[in-house]
């Protein structure tokens, strides 16, 4: 099922945003005063399906605002936030890189974009948006998702390089979850994160005794890692 969702995106990516084309092709010209009364319409209504939590309608109605409005970026925004918020991952991605096709420093299409095409399993796909993200924000939670990504693509110089400017800029109130059980989230600090995804680097080239290291060191600053703890039984 996820080959098959990765093969339509592709398909879709190569032919390109095709909602501005056709809108600005083959629509008839609306008078001013027309366009603008449909275009209350659709927005009263696209309110009300949300109230409602229609979230179908309110889809339908950011589509004919799209097309009557293909300048204007609010539209597509909104569709690819539902379909964030809805879990339809293949969709929310291809609105935000349409989106970004057109504003490449549009913040909420790279987080949309790239926690997207991550879900979906394309992690080559979704580490340039992470990257372009921490290059734009300086988020640091961007950047150890780049740092992960990367180490899951056995990029291993880059994501130490990513770690190791992490652990030196990871503020103190920075906190990442780990899950510990379906319902259960572990919040760590940022640098110790790091620190603990510095040793999975190692240990996955088989450097224990560097990943050793890294694994004490996040734990002297959490003492409760769960993961950290975990990941230091296996260096051992």
């Amino acid at each position: 099922m996820i080959k098959r969702v990765l093969v339509l995106l592709l398909l879709a990516i190569s032919s390109g945003s095709v909602v501005a084309q056709t809108a600005n092709d083959s629509l008839p010209r609306l008078e001013s005063k027309t366009k603008n009364a449909l275009n209350v319409a659709d927005q009263l209504a696209y309110q009300a399906a949300l109230r409602y939590n229609d979230l179908d309608v309110a889809k339908i109605k950011l589509f004919d605002l799209m097309v009557r409005n293909p300048e204007d970026l609010r539209y597509m925004e909104a569709l690819g936030s539902l379909y964030f918020e809805s879990g339809q991952n293949a969709s929310a991605a291809l609105v935000a890189m349409d989106i970004l096709k057109v504003n490449d420093k549009n913040v909420g299409a790279l987080e949309i974009a790239a926690y997207a095409l991550e879900q979906l399993g394309a992690f080559d796909r979704a580490l340039p948006y992470y990257e372009s993200l921490n290059l734009l924000t300086g988020d640091n939670f961007s950047l150890y998702k780049s740092a992960y990504l990367q180490f899951s693509l056995k990029r291993y110089a880059e994501a130490l390089n990513s770690v190791n400017m992490l652990v030196k800029n990871a503020k103190a109130d920075e906190k990442i979850g780990f899950p510990i059980s379906e319902t259960e989230t572990q919040q760590i600090s940022m640098k110790a994160a790091a620190l603990n995804l510095k040793g999975l680097i190692y240990l996955d080239q088989n450097a224990k005794t560097e990943a050793k290291a890294a694994f004490t060191e996040a734990l002297s600053l959490e003492s409760n890692f769960l993961q950290a703890k975990e990941n230091l039984q296996k260096s051992n």
